[in-house]
């Protein structure tokens, strides 16, 4: 891995998207999930891509790239939402209204964003990722013991949301 963050040549290059390639797509529906945002969730991918390539010496050799990668993500969504402008200029979720008027379905999202933010990524990476508990906590920066408790509180927190009416 450290020869890969050393060179800059085509051969790293292509290396480099051999191991973080696969895991683009998760790292965007994390940080939509984070942010809510989708042109917000891509430029996180973004930097979190140019992150990855800077910070490629830290993953050790046999740790997963997904869950490091994730991880970055993650981080890179909560610098993002701690800036000034993320306070003051919110654009409406067009995507939301379009749900809302499914009178079917239950209403997820809506009982989702009454969770804190970190019970929202935690039960999105296990449950929808499907990522294992070891990686939900890299994720989260907790032990695979404290991932496991807060996947757990925050369905908990989520079930009385769900209740139809």
């Amino acid at each position: 891995m450290q020869q890969l963050a050393m060179s800059r040549t085509p051969t790293a290059v292509a290396d480099f998207d051999a191991l973080i390639g696969p895991h683009l797509e998760a790292g965007y529906r994390t940080a939509l999930a984070i942010l809510r945002n989708p042109d917000e969730a891509h430029d996180a991918v973004q930097e979190s891509a140019f992150k990855a390539w800077r910070k490629l010496a830290q993953l050790h050799e046999g740790e997963a790239a997904r869950g490091w990668f994730l991880a970055i993500v993650a981080n890179q969504c909560r610098s993002q939402r701690r800036t000034h402008w993320w306070s003051v200029i919110r654009l409406p979720e067009i995507e939301s209204a379009k749900r809302e008027t499914r009178s079917e379905t239950v209403d997820i999202d809506r009982a989702l964003a009454k969770l804190p933010r970190e019970d929202r990524l935690a039960l999105f990476l296990y449950f929808y990722l499907d990522l294992p508990i070891e990686e939900v906590g890299t994720v989260l920066g907790l032990s695979p013991g404290g991932a496991k408790t807060r996947v757990y509180r925050a369905a908990k927190k989520l079930r009385p949301g769900l209740e139809m009416d």
